[in-house]
């Protein structure tokens, strides 16, 4: 008899926290949803504590003096490869859409179109040559996620040579 209420208990549990996962999926895809538009015409939404900013085109983002760098991706299961990458700091881009974001102390979520996020402090984005909002790798467009690209905009931490921080298809950052 116990036995039997533990295992409904448990499956209780379990169908609660399903639930749980469901809504709150369908609330953060929710909020990309309009995010879309910044795929199809490739631009960055700067938001402040979840309030938009400003959005940035990407013709706008090139002429804030675009970079290229080198870099050796290390994967799991594949050779290291090196690829040139084009892009601009974060920090740039922030002072672009308002100079007085880089005065924030907390971080910086790089959100994607396909809800997969990525969290920096704001000493990543204050480094140097560290975190760049990338359009380009081997001088060609990135793509987008539905031509089977990593892009149109992808953000990367210079010095995370595994390209786990990585942060493909982003749309958004918001500052906090």
């Amino acid at each position: 008899m116990k036995a039997v209420k533990s295992n409904k208990t448990l499956m209780s549990v379990i169908v609660a926290l399903i639930m749980v996962v469901t809504v709150l999926a369908y609330i953060n895809r929710s909020q990309l949803v309009d995010r879309q538009a910044l795929v199809d015409n490739p631009a960055i939404a700067v938001s402040a504590d979840g309030e938009e900013v400003a959005i940035i085109p990407l013709n706008d983002l090139r002429e804030l003096g675009e970079e290229e760098f080198s870099i050796i991706l290390r994967s799991s299961g594949q050779q290291p490869r090196e690829i040139l990458l084009t892009g601009v700091p974060l920090n740039v881009v922030l002072e672009k859409a308002d100079p007085s974001l880089l005065e924030y102390t907390g971080q910086v979520v790089a959100r994607a179109i396909d809800g997969y996020s990525v969290a920096y402090a704001m000493e990543e984005v204050l480094m140097q040559e560290h975190l760049f909002l990338v359009y380009l790798e081997n001088g060609e467009p990135l793509g987008s996620k539905a031509e089977g690209g990593s892009g149109p905009l992808m953000m990367v931490p210079r010095q995370d040579e595994f390209g786990q921080r990585w942060c493909k298809f982003v749309v958004e950052v918001d500052i906090n």
